[in-house]
């Protein structure tokens, strides 16, 4: 039963990725990550942006 709601979500909804960005802190110098879930339509104006 599990099966079939997976599968009908994926096809009703929109396509999702996960972007992870690297990240300079400006305080310490240390890179962190940050980890977004957006529509695959939003991908590059996420990654465009500094």
């Amino acid at each position: 039963m599990a099966k079939k709601v997976v599968a009908s979500l994926q096809t009703a909804g929109k396509s999702y990725s996960k972007v992870i960005r690297m990240v300079k802190s400006d305080k310490t110098g240390a890179y962190a990550f940050k980890e977004e879930v957006v529509p695959n339509d939003k991908v590059k104006e996420i990654l465009a942006k500094k």
